[in-house]
């Protein structure tokens, strides 16, 4: 399985759906907490061209947020894009 990484932020309710449908899933995740790192956040924003939180990276690739990230499990992408 490819990595997953989850940028949240805190009091997030999309941060915790990304994560409640990615757990569901069974799919292991990093979760990397920027509500207090503004140099985080640039970096961040910076590689994925967006300020809204979560941010979901599938192997290194930016795919989006929460609702990027439930379009690709409804279409059956998300399996597909975390296999190894």
């Amino acid at each position: 399985m490819k990595p997953v990484i989850v940028y949240t932020t805190e009091h997030c309710s999309y941060c915790k759906n990304a994560k409640t449908l990615l757990d569901r899933r069974q799919i292991a995740y990093e979760e990397i907490n920027l509500a207090r790192d503004p140099d985080g956040r640039t970096q961040l924003s910076e590689l994925t061209g967006m300020h809204t939180f979560p941010q979901i990276l599938i192997d290194g690739e930016p795919i989006g947020g929460f609702n990027e990230l439930l379009a690709a499990d409804r279409s059956g992408r998300l399996r597909e894009l975390i296999a190894a």
